[in-house]
């Protein structure tokens, strides 16, 4: 029985030229007590639909109705959790799931109230964090707050507009699980926005894409037995060939090929600042063990005495090989990036580049950051041009103009070359962050969680952009990452770290894919998963920040 319907709704904003159609025909129907997942890109009109749901915005044609009846507003029968939250800052954790259980059951005591509040605070693990106010939360212990607030009103309906996405992956995942455990309990209807195939397909029975011009786009139905556990699902067949299916989908309607221009890239020699007579005898350039991590230490001093944050890290790296380093929050992945870059302090031990010992930060080792770091009031080709004069000083202005427009245009911004920073979305900003590392020349990429702050499907699209400039590069790189399928798609080799302190390797994982590489190829590909479920099982060795003796790593020198 359906128990929210959408006919022929389309909604539009603006008028006349200024007009922007964000839904169009949309024709839906949620069955009752079913867990429906919309999946789509950002700005495909994702939130404006749930907000039809909730009764926050209305239809510019069509109808919306919710068990027959039109929705004119929001109700308590359908409740909403939203990607940012909206807590009150004055009252406590408590307070604020107080409000919604005292809104919705004015008639229960107030022991039953306190006892209901106390569930949905556990129910989130809040509880040690129940007398805290929103200014002494994370954001993402805020969002938890808001996902116990409207769990507490109990509705017919839950409505999640991508609710998780400021949570860590583990409290992600739990999360997640607490709340499927919820839809089945109670059988309530849910409707879930998401960006993540792989949590579309642990909680949906059904998943519809949202097409990036505002029409639905092909269903899904799932029909893996409940309970789904993670771990399972990696060696599931059916989820495998489902993953594959909603993926290409995905990127056959929204990832079109931006790779532009027919610009060549000048023929000129970048300066990195090497002594001549030591250029000279370096003459053809060390192969292997071009980069040398040796015996690696991060010592940070503390009231209570030293803490090693990373010890013995110990890895060699030939030229143009792509390292993925791989660990839970805290392992000092970033550590050890920042020491490669020569912005954090080596305690003990030496990193060796191309024979040479970091000392400093270098244009030789370019460096993207989770955040571009653009100057918002220089356009993309100004600020991808910042270090390129530096680099290339024997190169005419037209020539290193060339350089700066070529790596432009290489990662989709052709068009946008003279927009400012403060114009562009994040996914745009971090091209420009892309464009300006390989515009260096760099001797090393260093490359710090760089999508992390983007939603999986632009992160998937700017995988491939990478992966494109990467293969003509074949710079020597370094990607920290948390995804482990963005480790294995970009790497030649997954380092894992154990967790901090005193954080070290704990498994090399040598990934021998074919290139270049796809995400579409490699879900076809019969190794990946066997891949995949290495990298899964060291890291639920190591969750919940265990810290079982390491294993001694393998083929820490490369082959």
């Amino acid at each position: 029985m359906s128990i929210l319907k959408f006919d022929n709704v389309s909604k539009s904003y603006g008028t006349g030229t200024a007009r922007t159609d964000v839904l169009k025909g949309i024709n839906l129907d949620v069955a009752e007590g079913e867990f429906l997942v919309i999946l789509g890109f950002s700005g495909t009109g994702k939130t404006t639909l749930i907000n039809m749901m909730a009764g926050l915005e209305s239809p510019t044609t069509g109808d919306v109705t919710f068990k027959g009846a039109p929705i004119t507003g929001p109700g308590p029968e359908r409740g909403v959790i939203f990607q940012s939250y909206s807590l009150m800052p004055w009252l406590t954790v408590s307070g604020n799931v107080g409000l919604a259980v005292d809104t919705v059951f004015p008639g229960l005591s107030k022991a039953q109230k306190a006892e209901k509040v106390a569930h949905y605070v556990k129910m989130v693990g809040l509880s040690h964090a129940a007398t805290r106010r929103p200014a002494e939360l994370s954001g993402g212990m805020r969002q938890r707050v808001n996902v116990a607030r409207a769990l507490a009103m109990s509705p017919e309906m839950l409505l999640l507009d991508e609710p998780l996405s400021a949570l860590d992956a583990l409290t992600r995942a739990n999360l997640a699980d607490e709340i499927e455990r919820i839809w089945e309990a109670d059988k309530k209807t849910c409707v879930l926005i998401t960006n993540d195939v792989d949590e579309a397909i642990i909680l949906a029975d059904r998943i519809i894409a949202l097409n990036p011009d505002g029409t639905l786009g092909q269903e899904f139905k799932v029909s893996i037995p409940r309970p789904r556990d993670r771990m399972e699902m990696n060696t599931n067949e059916t989820f495998k060939r489902l993953r594959a299916d909603v993926t290409n989908y995905l990127m056959d309607v929204g990832i079109e090929a931006k790779v532009e221009g027919t610009r060549q890239l000048p023929d000129v020699t970048p300066i990195h600042g090497v002594p001549a007579a030591v250029a000279k005898a370096q003459e053809g350039l060390i192969d292997n063990r071009f980069l040398d991590f040796s015996q690696l230490h991060k010592v940070y001093p503390t009231p209570k005495g030293p803490l090693t944050v990373v010890e013995d890290f110990d890895l060699k790296i030939d030229r143009g090989e792509f390292i993925s380093l791989i660990g839970h929050s805290g392992c000092g992945k970033s550590t050890v990036l920042t020491m490669t870059a020569g912005l954090n302090e080596i305690s003990k031990g030496a990193i060796k580049l191309d024979g040479r010992h970091v000392e400093g930060a270098d244009p030789e080792r370019a460096v993207v950051f989770q955040s571009p770091n653009l100057f918002p009031w220089l356009s993309a080709r100004e600020n991808c041009a910042i270090g390129v004069d530096k680099v290339y000083p024997k190169a005419s202005q037209p020539e290193r103009q060339d350089v700066v427009e070529y790596y432009l245009e290489r990662v989709g911004l052709a068009d946008a070359m003279d927009k400012p920073a403060s114009d562009l979305s994040n996914g745009m900003q971090q091209r420009v962050g892309i464009a300006r590392a390989f515009a260096l020349s760099p001797k090393l990429l260093l490359l710090d969680e760089p999508f992390g702050m983007l939603d999986s499907l632009t992160r998937w699209e700017l995988q491939e952009v990478l992966m494109e400039v990467w293969s003509r590069t074949k710079v020597t790189a370094i990607c920290v990452t948390h995804d482990v399928d963005e480790a294995i798609l970009l790497a030649d080799r997954v380092v894992m770290m154990t967790n901090g302190p005193q954080a070290t390797i704990g498994k090399i994982t040598s990934v021998d894919l074919p290139r270049p590489r796809t995400r579409k190829a490699l879900l076809e590909h019969p190794d990946y998963y066997a891949y995949r479920q290495e990298v899964l099982d060291f890291l639920e060795e190591y969750e919940h920040g265990a810290k079982p003796k390491p294993k001694a790593p393998k083929a820490i020198a490369a082959e």
